[in-house]
């Protein structure tokens, strides 16, 4: 399994839809006899890698069987004066990221085409390769690959014209953002199909938060840092009098009291407030969720711009769909649509900063209950290995065995995916499952696993999944996980699945939630996006 540890912004989404209207600002390109004209504004305003014409000559010479995009290649840089497109200071970004992981699954969606040098590029995405490629040649590849993508996505013409796609669309300020939605309402209804209605969401809350810190509405919680003591109900104090007002200002609160005591009117919209922001809820102000509350407004306006950006990934075709689900990795949250309907919420955990969960999506084409684990030869390699020889009994007292020179679990409730899992194609191997860790849900904080994503009520999602289905009772669902035998279940019908890294969403209740950039990727696409010049105005 590939695993993206330095990946930065990850957002791989299964876009049906390709755009060259983001490549140079009154540039015309060609694809499959289209023309098309561009309107992005302008460069990214600084470059992770070295380029020029004569670096761009040098590379086309070396791979020469992707010579045929060398004018178009060229051109592109040209006009964005040679600022790198897919690398940022750490490594590749989000846009690289999905670029590759659409191109990975092209064959998949029944288009006949190959990428060349496709095992040199899937080198720069593998932490464990042992040729790494030069940030230059990545680049380029990454490039070619763009136009590769051009030519063989399938993509009809009239959407091909409509929809902006992978390449870093705008440096733009807030305002211009929020320009569009004052100007041209309309074009909420008008584009609901080709872009997810999340998008206007964010919108909409971008516009308030940007009226809250117009009119000053933003003010500081004064407490002694040194001395501080956590709040608790019945609490009384200046700050608890400001608590409520910012409680208020932001809608946790329907009204604002002015009152100094932390009473039960506040104690529901704390509870409020910190569900919006995946905290541990209970009562308690910690001096965390002080300086918190006193961070500046305008890292959440930042916050809510770089989400409405994601948005333009999301697969239009998701909010469509009969039934999904949904995965947000900083919420640690899945959703299971149904004919509209929010069916059912589980917590989750994902992966580790070293094995983050790539962001994927996909169809579910199965359930297994009672399954094995296949252990990864990575775990078998760095971690099992060791304790093999310190304990040679060590299989036996996990339930683990050897099958065809590989490591496996045995079924069971111990087992480490639990007594169910789903499983959807993709070219990571990664699943969602259950697992015996239950204990593990209690951390606001919840990155422990290799990649998979640990579902809390697994079991439900299986119930809800199958309850049309007349071959899968509630009671053979029972037996099945029983740990006894593993049990397969190929679904009649597959089930979109989208895996997403949303650090601000809006739900259905119009409220916005907030997340800890659990993978540090807020940044590095903030800088990407946004120059220093119209950071904030």
């Amino acid at each position: 399994m590939q695993r993206f540890i330095f990946l930065t912004l990850s957002i791989v989404m299964s876009f049906t839809t390709f755009s060259f209207n983001s490549i140079a600002n009154g540039s015309k390109v060609k694809t499959n006899e289209i023309e098309v004209e561009s309107t992005l504004v302008n460069k990214i305003g600084f470059s992770a890698v070295a380029l020029d014409s004569v670096l761009i000559d040098k590379f086309f010479k070396k791979y020469t069987k992707l010579k045929k995009y060398q004018n178009e290649v060229s051109d592109l840089y040209q006009k964005r004066e040679y600022n790198s497109i897919w690398y940022d200071d750490a490594a590749i970004n989000e846009y690289g990221i999905l670029l590759y992981q659409k191109v990975s699954v092209l064959n998949e969606q029944g288009i006949k085409a190959n990428m060349a040098y496709m095992n040199v590029i899937e080198s720069a995405f593998d932490d464990k390769a042992s040729n790494k490629l030069s940030k230059t040649e990545g680049e380029l590849l990454l490039s070619s690959m763009y136009f590769f993508y051009s030519n063989n996505s399938g993509v009809d013409a009239e959407t091909l014209k409509k929809i902006e796609w992978v390449l870093p669309s705008k440096n733009v300020s807030y305002d211009t953002v929020l320009d569009s939605l004052a100007t041209n309402p309309v074009q909420i209804n008008k584009d609901a199909n080709l872009l997810n209605t999340q998008y206007y969401k964010l919108q909409a809350m971008l516009k308030k938060y940007r009226d809250i810190e117009k009119n000053n509405l933003w003010k500081r919680i004064d407490i002694d840092t040194e001395n501080y003591k956590d709040l608790k109900p019945f609490d009384s104090s200046v700050a608890v009098k400001q608590i409520r007002e910012r409680l208020f200002v932001i809608g946790d609160l329907k009204q604002d009291s002015k009152r100094n005591v932390y009473d039960e009117e506040m104690m529901a919209g704390v509870l409020n407030y910190k569900k919006r922001y995946g905290l541990k809820l209970n009562y308690t102000l910690t001096l965390e969720h002080i300086n918190q509350m006193n961070e500046p407004i305008e890292n959440s306006i930042k916050t809510i711009m770089l989400n409405m950006e994601r948005c333009r990934w999301i697969p239009a075709k998701l909010g469509q769909a009969d039934e999904y689900v949904m995965v947000n990795i900083p919420a640690y949250r899945l959703n299971y649509i149904k004919n509209g309907k929010n069916r059912l919420t589980s917590d989750v955990f994902v992966g580790s900063r070293l094995t983050e969960t790539f962001i994927f999506s996909g169809n579910i084409d199965r359930i297994v209950f009672s399954p094995y684990w296949n252990v990864p030869a990575s775990i078998v390699n760095n971690e099992l290995k060791q304790k093999m020889a310190a304990d040679e009994n060590y299989l036996a007292e996990n339930n683990m065995e050897w099958n065809d020179g590989a490591v496996r679990q045995k079924p069971g409730p111990k087992n480490s995916l639990g007594l169910v899992k789903f499983l959807f194609p993709n070219p990571n191997d990664i699943y969602l499952h259950d697992t015996p860790a239950k204990s593990l849900f209690d951390f606001e904080k919840r990155t422990f696993s290799h990649g998979c994503i640990n579902i809390k009520d697994a079991k439900g999602l299986a119930v809800a999944m199958l309850e049309e289905d007349q071959e899968w009772s509630k009671s053979k669902i029972d037996e099945s996980m029983s740990g006894e035998k593993e049990t397969p279940c190929i679904l009649k019908n597959k089930v979109p699945i989208f895996i997403g890294y949303f650090t601000a969403w809006v739900n259905e209740n119009g409220e916005i939630g907030f997340y800890k950039d659990v993978y540090e990727r807020d940044q590095r696409l903030d800088k990407l996006l946004f120059s220093d010049s119209v950071a904030m105005q």
